[in-house]
This record gives structure tokens, sequence and C-alpha cells, in this order.
């Protein structure tokens, strides 16, 4: 069968898919569990036959909204809070993993852009980091100490403070994704722009080890929650530049909740830098490398494993659920 006939076939089914599951229109899990199976077969056939087509990108996205409802709907007494955590947000950075590919991808790109510059222009690692953190890193490396800086301040007052400012970050990045993703996109390159750039300054002062294994404590988690929530503000900005078949406010909305959702999830790994940059990495000098290293290790795999591997284990185990009933 052409693609054109298969899908002038099914159009009308999928549509009418689109609104059961998105007006929450079914009477039961199994009703839902029933249209999904349809859902499915027709997305296998796309697969098969049109490979390349977008209608396998558009069968997709109804899928993962099926997943999410059939476990919202399932009879079990799943705590809601467990469930959201659990289920809930791997399904949703499964459907979103382009995105996140997308804002890994932009500030990268701005990383590498901050080093260089900073590498060619010996006045760029100022205009970015300002006079004032550069001369007194500058001192503090001639002390043997290149991140006494964030000993400065009580353990508590800098937990705070910090945790605070990262939060507040990570809500702007996102918000600022209903300008079309532009607003989000600035806020990755200025904070990608300033990583490059200050690594770069460590490794032009010859002390890259000892602030890589004393700023990536915290930084593990800090830098890839900001990704994360740069990838909540691209769903915004995208759910209003390409509404698809749904009304543009329609669009607005599912891309405002999906956000949201995602925006949340990242601050239990946000609040927990902040802790790690209040209480432990002060302390990195005087820690065995096998310490600083292997917490920098663990923060990174935690988050990396949940954002991007968990999601692909609770979306092959949801499949392999429905197909079973």
């Amino acid at each position: 069968m052409r693609e054109v006939a298969f899908i002038k076939q099914n159009k009308e089914k999928w549509l009418n898919f689109e609104k059961t599951i998105y007006n929450n229109q079914f009477q039961n899990p199994d009703e839902l569990s029933s249209l999904y199976i349809q859902l499915m077969n027709d997305l296998s056939y796309a697969q098969t036959y049109y490979p390349k087509s977008k209608t396998i990108s558009y069968l997709n996205q109804l899928a993962a909204a099926a997943f999410q409802r059939i476990y919202r709907t399932k009879r079990t007494k799943t705590n809601r809070i467990v469930s959201f955590w659990k289920t809930e947000v791997p399904l949703i950075m499964y459907d979103a993993r382009r995105y996140v590919m997308y804002a890994f991808l932009i500030f990268g790109v701005f990383v590498a852009i901050g080093a260089v510059s900073a590498a060619f222009d010996d006045s760029f690692v100022r205009l970015i980091l300002g006079d004032g953190y550069v001369n007194t890193t500058l001192e503090n490396i001639q002390k043997g100490d290149p991140v006494a800086i964030y000993k400065s301040g009580s353990n508590w007052g800098s937990f705070i403070g910090i945790t605070l400012r990262n939060l507040y970050v990570g809500m702007q990045c996102f918000i600022l994704g209903v300008f079309g993703g532009i607003g989000t996109g600035y806020v990755l390159m200025r904070n990608g722009v300033m990583l490059g750039s200050f690594q770069y300054f460590f490794y032009d002062q010859e002390v890259l080890w000892e602030s890589v294994r004393g700023i990536w404590i915290h930084g593990a988690m800090e830098i890839f929650a900001i990704v994360i929530e740069g990838a909540a503000g691209l769903i915004l900005g995208a759910s209003i530049l390409f509404p698809k078949t749904y009304s543009r406010i329609t669009s607005f909305k599912m891309g405002l909740k999906i956000g949201i959702k995602i925006l949340i999830s990242t601050f239990p790994f946000t609040i927990a830098a902040g802790f790690l940059e209040g209480y432990v990495t002060r302390y990195s000098n005087i820690m065995p490398n096998w310490l600083s290293v292997g917490i920098i290790i663990l923060t990174l795999g935690i988050i990396s494993f949940y954002y991007l591997l968990y999601p692909r284990i609770v979306h092959k185990k949801l499949r392999t659920h429905v197909a079973t009933i």
C-alpha cells in the first residue's frame, strides 16, 4: 500500500485517537489499551514500509501519550508522587529525547566557542567572568588552592544562596522558551560560553586538573540540570512555533504542561548540586583524588541514568506491559 493511501485510510482513526487521548474521553484503561494496540499495529506497519516517513514520528508521539494515560489510569495504589518520578517523567523524557539532544548540542557548541575565544583573546575571560573573580582566582592559584573561592561564606549560607541562584537560572531557561525557544538558547549560550572560558582559564594557568576535581563535584549535576531545563524551554518554544494538528493555544498548553513537569524534575538535582557546592567542594583540595573523582562519576552517573537511560527502560517495560493486555 502506498503511504498516501495508508494515511488516508487511517487518518480519521488517528485524529479520533488524538481527541480520546488528550481530552481523556476513554471510559477505562481497557478501552485505552485497545486503542493503543491498534495504534501500535499502525506504527509497526509504518516503520516497516515507510521507514523515513514523518508519519512514524507522529504515531510515536501518540504512543507516548497513550503510555502516560495507561499508567495514570492503571488501577493500582501507587503513590502519585512516586509515579511522577518513577514513570511519568521518564516517559516524558523519552518522548522529548530529541529536544534533549538539541539542548546538549547548543550548549556544547557555546562551550567550545567560549574556550576558543578565551584561547585567542586574553581579555575575553575577564569580560565574561569579571575582573574581581579573575583576580581573586589568580591569587588563590598562587597560594596553591585554585578553587578557594568556593570556601567563602558559611556552609549553609553558600548552600542556600547557590541553590536559589541555580533554581532561578533553571526557571529562566524554561520560561524564556516562550519566545520561540530563542530565550532558552540565549541562556544556554550565556552559560555555555561562561563554562568554556572558565575551564580554559584554569587550563591556561596550568591548574585544569585541580579545577576539574573540585568544581565538577557540584558541576556535574548543576550543568546537566541546566541542559535538561533548556530542553524544557525548547519544547515550550516548539509548542508555539509548530502546533501541528492542534490549535496554537492548545499546543502551547500541552508544551507548557510538559515543560513544567521536566523543570520540576530537575529541582532535586539542582538542590543536590547546591548542597555539594556548599558543603563538599570547599574541601576538594584536601580530598584524595579517588574520592573527588568518585563523587563526580557518581553524581554524573545518577543524573545521566535518570534522564538518558532510565526513560528507555521505562518505555520498553511499558510497551511490553501494554502488548500483554
